[in-house]
């Protein structure tokens, strides 16, 4: 593909106004700056970078555990960088909008549960159990950004974060675990929300979308297999197999900067708009083949089932915790008793929880807490609701770092 060859279809508004003006929707506005020279994508970019949820990937494991006590294994946010990096770079010689692709790229992880898909799949059993739903970190990100997570204007004043169309779009569509090598957008925007009932059911809006779900597949497999290293998962012999069954040359090291440069080079020659966004047939064999080693080798490694119990362990306590002061409407009083014994885990439960109640400030205050100046929706009611409240118990969990679930669940063992 020569340089630039999809700009005639990427997202600026001189390719389709109308197209354009549905990429770039909100719902609302947290607030508008009359001398601001960020494009709309540009203003998403520092929303996500500025959120709280985006601060927490940091303590968010990507693969390994040992993150929190490794500096040098690879956690949420090192991870969503990488994707970033590798999608930029994609998008920057396809002459794709990058702004759009970084956009995307950072925010596409933000909806992962602590523990990584560990604790993804625990959430999933726990909603299936309890609501008859599904949790997947690509519909829980875009409930985050649309409904959970609260940014403060310019008067002080907490709102959602309000997306744009396509940001959101490529947050519930990026979902990179699916064998489909060569990606194209779909042709019309949904309702995002009502439509998604399953990983990976609809393709990207954008091509830019599209860059950042194939970089998601692109960055992690390299970066696993070098921290699978270095914690003795793998040995040279692994390795050495690895390269054998991908034909690589000897002398070309098996890691996270060989495996991004070969994979992009491919990737941006073989890419077009006829086409579709995608690998040569070499080098789809050899992502597939990389992906169902990391599957084999790490991925569902017996060393793996420690941390894997463990995970579920404290998941399922946390929950059944904070279920177990459930009491309609007289919940925020049980929440208060409570915080005698677990002081970190109810109090923060019920800071959390109130910002997203239609109770009055004065009822909030008889409960013993107080929430800042709101104008965001109310999505847990008033907690008449048993099932409203399963809700809200599974945010606050899916939305806890490693190192916190951790702290909060042995507060657990000390009464």
């Amino acid at each position: 593909m020569a340089k630039d060859g999809f700009v005639s279809v990427a997202a600026y508004e001189e390719n389709s106004p109308e197209y354009y003006a549905q990429l770039i929707h909100r719902e609302h506005e947290i607030y508008l700056k009359e001398d601001d020279v960020r494009s709309e994508f540009g203003r998403d970019y520092t929303r996500i970078l500025h959120s709280l949820a985006f601060r927490r990937l940091k303590h968010k494991a990507q693969v390994f555990c040992n993150a929190a006590e490794n500096d040098h294994i690879c956690t949420r946010i090192e991870h969503v960088m990488h994707v970033e990096s590798v999608a930029y770079t994609i998008a920057k010689y396809l002459g794709l909008n990058t702004e759009l692709t970084k956009a995307i790229a950072v925010a596409h992880d933000l909806g992962h549960a602590p523990f990584g898909h560990q604790g993804e799949r625990i959430l999933d059993r726990i909603c299936q159990s309890e609501l008859r739903g599904r949790f997947w970190h690509e519909r829980n990100g875009l409930r985050l950004v649309d409904d959970v997570e609260l940014l403060e204007n310019n008067n002080g004043v907490y709102w959602n974060l309000n997306l744009t169309y396509a940001v959101r779009d490529g947050i519930i569509s990026h979902c990179g675990e699916l064998n489909k090598n060569r990606l194209v957008p779909r042709m019309e925007a949904i309702n995002l929300m009502e439509k998604f009932v399953a990983p990976g059911q609809y393709e990207p809006y954008t091509w830019e979308g599209c860059v950042v779900k194939i970089a998601d597949k692109i960055a992690y497999l390299g970066r696993d297999i070098e921290d699978a290293i270095a914690l003795g998962i793998l040995d040279s012999d692994n390795v050495k197999d690895l390269q054998e069954r991908t034909r690589e040359r000897g002398d070309e090291a098996i890691n996270t900067s060989v495996i991004m440069h070969n994979m992009i080079i491919d990737l941006c020659k073989n890419s077009t708009p006829e086409h579709g966004i995608g690998l040569s047939a070499e080098y789809a064999r050899k992502l597939d083949i990389i992906k169902k080693f990391n599957y084999d080798r790490i991925y569902n490694s017996k060393k793996m089932k420690p941390f894997d119990d463990y995970a579920e362990l404290v998941i399922y306590e946390l929950y059944t915790a904070l279920m177990d002061v459930y009491d309609g409407k007289s919940t925020l009083d049980r929440i208060r008793d409570a915080s005698s014994s677990y002081p970190e885990l109810m109090g923060t439960f019920g800071s959390f929880l109130v910002n997203y109640l239609t109770l009055s400030e004065a009822e909030i205050e008889s409960a013993g807490f107080e929430r800042p100046e709101l104008h965001n929706t109310a999505i847990y009611e008033d907690l008449s609701n048993r099932r409203i409240y399963v809700i809200a118990v599974i945010d606050f969990i899916a939305g806890m770092t490693d190192q916190y679930a951790i702290r909060v669940f042995n507060e657990l063992l000390r009464y």
